[in-house]
């Protein structure tokens, strides 16, 4: 299956786990030296309307991605609910 970011933009990240929705992908993380794909991005949610603010984005490595379907990408690690901590210089 081939698919373009425009693509996976449209799609849904969901736990295999519990069914947890964690949102639409927002961008993807990519290693430029190697070209892999290191993580997908989802975006946080809002917080009262947008006016507060928005929660932290969530990091789904991609070792965690088991499927994907028409509409949703199906994760298994639940360990990437928790947002993930910038460890970029």
């Amino acid at each position: 299956m081939n698919s373009s970011i425009a693509e996976l933009r449209c799609k849904e990240v969901v736990s295999l786990a519990d069914g947890t929705r964690f949102g639409y992908v927002g961008d993807m993380d990519v290693d430029l030296e190697s070209g892999r794909v290191r993580a997908l991005v989802v975006p946080g949610r809002r917080r009262f309307f947008g006016l507060l603010g928005r929660e932290a984005d969530r990091h789904i490595p991609w070792s965690a991605v088991r499927r994907f379907g028409e509409d949703i990408i199906l994760v298994e690690d639940i360990e990437t609910s928790r947002p993930a901590i910038d460890d970029r210089p």
